[in-house]
């Protein structure tokens, strides 16, 4: 395997773990990583499977050519990269380990015998060690997923070793799908910390990184937005794809009927993906995966003992330790006496944030009634509500219960110059009359939207909810639709104006013709008719206040002195804010400032 001229892989393969870590299935084995490179002064990066002691250093043995390695580099103690530390020393007792304070105090409760005096460096976060012309740059990365771990940047070749970050299941002779492994290893092993993966993403955003040379899993050399993407949804907690899993289980199968019904009725009504879950036989963390991947659960169990059956408890639990939030979720509950499987599951679901509960619950006492299979259409029609309202086929086109959702909120106007599509964020819309339905919309007119929408004559309200992340301000805000394609990397639907609207985020659009324009000096008012309006779901509008104190990031202002941007959290430092002065990053003036401290 080649990864650069310098640094070679001298990993192993193992296909004798059936189970990793005790309790994932791992049918196409794993990989344990390791590297080395070859400078002035040679640098080993971790170690392997005490299984694989004498594969290792002969691969250690044959990177070197006849040379000997002056560091042993340990990111991670985790014993599947750490099981070899002493074994490398006897064998090369002039190479010094280099570590942090917390890997140290590790070390000496895994290897107690082993002597190092004089043979150890202690690195401190952002402190860097230079081989010649690599310079290694370590960057401290606690509890992803350990206390001590930390990640080591080459300078030189732009290569990021990140310890356990970016791996996946699977040995490295079997080719598979990384997304699946590599989520599935995510959500079980680091999925709890997510915090600390944004903060390690924060760190890596600053770095050019051409390679990714993780403990597990393959090399990464190209397309590596697609990975940093993929961990950014994974450890914000964000729905990755559109879809419904249903996690159950059944006694007798009849709570597997109403299971298997409710699934039919989504595909039937066009939800986009549908994953039945048999939680006594699937494989768990695969379950745990789906419920993480996916934006809307449905969760049907039996009352048993006094309780719900084993296995749903078991995956509730798996959900709530690694922080499941941000989800829609529906209750089935089956019981012939006294059914309470619903209140528990809600119970031990009562601590996790953001969660949106379906109004339907379905009730059954032994086996589907009419009453049952009412309650299974109609929340099919609740999970299916914004999938159906995208459809061209399937919306109510003229559903002016979305004028509803307009209120002193955010969002996103959406337009299209005749080359390409614009949007951009305000927050002034309001209903002016129902018959006609009338809008009017106030953008300011250094926005490049004013313009195209004074010469085309239409546009959408994107109606944005508490769903949207900071990214969506970010894209929509703090640039120019001039300069750049606002929706090169966006996932779009369009309405009968042929127009963009955001299949998410939203809990509702309108498509506007423009009747009147009202000169307002710095702004411009388009006064619209309502021609199209769709409902996508009933949750809350984003206001600027929720926006405020939940979505946009808190400004570094520590040490710093000077004025943040309210809007986008923006830092000028000096001592006086000049009055003409416009924040680089939302265009907003000084008025939107606000002193530090």
């Amino acid at each position: 395997m080649y990864i650069t001229d310098d640094i070679i892989y001298a990993g192993v393969n193992d296909h004798q773990v059936d189970l990793f870590e005790g309790q994932y299935r791992v049918p196409n084995g794993m990989a344990y990583n390791s590297y080395v490179i070859k400078d002035e002064k040679i640098a080993v990066m971790d170690t392997v499977d005490g299984k694989f002691t004498h594969e290792w250093l002969d691969n250690v043995e044959k990177a070197l050519a006849g040379r000997k390695p002056d560091y042993l580099v340990v990111q991670h103690m985790e014993p599947d990269h750490s099981a070899n530390i002493q074994n490398f020393m006897k064998a090369y007792p002039e190479a010094v380990i280099v570590a942090n304070a917390k890997t140290f105090c590790m070390v000496g409760n895994f290897f107690r015998s082993m002597d190092l005096e004089g043979r150890t460096l202690e690195v401190k976060n952002g402190d860097s060690l230079s081989l010649g012309k690599h310079v290694l740059n370590f960057v401290f990365a606690p509890m992803v997923h350990w206390p001590e771990v930390m990640v080591t940047y080459d300078s030189t070749d732009k290569v990021l070793f990140s310890a356990d970050g970016f791996g996946k299941f699977g040995a490295l002779d079997v080719e598979e799908d990384w997304d699946d492994e590599a989520r599935r290893y995510y959500i079980g092993i680091v999925g709890k910390y997510g915090a600390q993966v944004q903060n390690l993403l924060k760190a890596a955003s600053a770095l050019y990184i051409q390679t990714i040379c993780p403990l597990h899993g393959p090399v990464l050399k190209e397309n590596l937005g697609h990975y940093l993407e993929k961990y950014h949804t994974w450890s914000s907690y964000g729905v990755e794809d559109d879809g419904v899993v249903i996690a159950y289980t059944s006694v007798y199968g009849n709570t597997k009927k109403a299971a298997e019904t409710l699934a039919a009725k989504l595909t039937e009504k066009g939800c986009p993906k549908v994953v039945l879950c048999d939680l006594a036989r699937m494989d768990m963390s695969k379950a745990v995966e789906n419920a993480f991947r996916y934006g809307k659960l449905v969760l049907a169990t039996t009352t048993y003992n006094a309780d719900i059956f084993p296995f749903m408890r078991e995956f509730i639990d798996h959900l709530t330790e690694r922080g499941f939030k941000k989800r829609t979720v529906g209750l089935m509950e089956n019981g012939s006496w006294a059914p309470m499987a619903a209140k528990i599951m809600k119970g031990m679901l009562e601590g996790s944030k953001d969660i949106t509960w379906l109004n339907t619950t379905v009730k059954i006492t032994s086996s589907l009634s009419e009453d049952n299979l009412k309650e299974i259409d109609a929340m099919a029609e609740e999970l299916c509500r914004e999938y159906i309202a995208r459809s061209d086929e399937k919306a109510n086109k003229h559903d002016m219960t979305a004028l509803f959702k307009i209120g002193y909120g955010l969002y996103v106007v959406t337009s299209n110059d005749g080359t390409r599509d614009n949007g951009l964020i305000v927050n002034t819309v309001s209903q002016l009359t129902d018959n006609p339905f009338r809008v009017a919309v106030n953008i300011n007119k250094a926005n490049y939207s004013h313009h195209v929408i004074k010469k085309t004559g239409i546009l959408n309200v994107n109606c944005l909810s508490v769903e949207a992340p900071f990214e969506v301000f970010q894209n929509f805000g703090f640039q120019s639709g001039r300069n750049v394609d606002k929706f090169e990397s966006w996932e779009t639907c369009r309405s009968d104006n042929d127009l963009v609207f955001l299949p998410k985020y939203i809990n509702a659009f309108m498509s506007l013709k423009v009747e009147q324009y009202v000169d307002l000096d710095t702004h411009g008012m388009f006064i619209c008719t309502v021609t199209e309006a769709r409902v996508m779901s009933d949750k809350e509008t984003m206001t600027y206040t929720y926006y405020q104190k939940n979505v946009k990031p808190k400004p570094e202002t520590d040490g710093k002195k000077g004025f943040v941007c309210k809007i986008c959290g923006y830092i000028y430092e000096g001592d006086t804010l000049p009055d003409d002065y416009i924040c680089p990053l939302c265009k907003h003036g000084a008025a939107d400032f606000e002193p530090i401290g």
